[in-house]
């Protein structure tokens, strides 16, 4: 578990390193996934219809309800992983 959490604290720092903007899809993937990985399932209620922005991440976010922290966390490393390959 320590090595998943050093890898996923690195691959944190990694995304930042990406120079090519990536779809509105992976940056849902990548909040969704590092939000369960963090604190677990989604909580509070659903943004309004005005913030789209915010209703669409609380959606991405509760897609991955009871999803574990590992899993969110080996996701998210995985998909940064893909990025830096494509997007540098």
């Amino acid at each position: 578990m320590a090595d998943l959490k050093k890898a996923f604290a690195q691959a944190q720092e990694d995304v930042k390193t990406i120079t090519k903007r990536p779809s509105n899809d992976d940056f849902l993937f990548l909040y969704a996934h590092f939000k369960q990985a963090e604190k677990g399932d989604v909580s509070g209620s659903r943004p309004g219809m005005l913030d789209m922005v915010g209703r669409a991440k609380y959606d991405a976010w509760a897609k991955l309800k009871g999803t574990a922290a590992e899993a969110a966390m080996k996701a998210y490393i995985e998909k940064v992983g893909s990025l830096l390959q494509t997007h540098k």
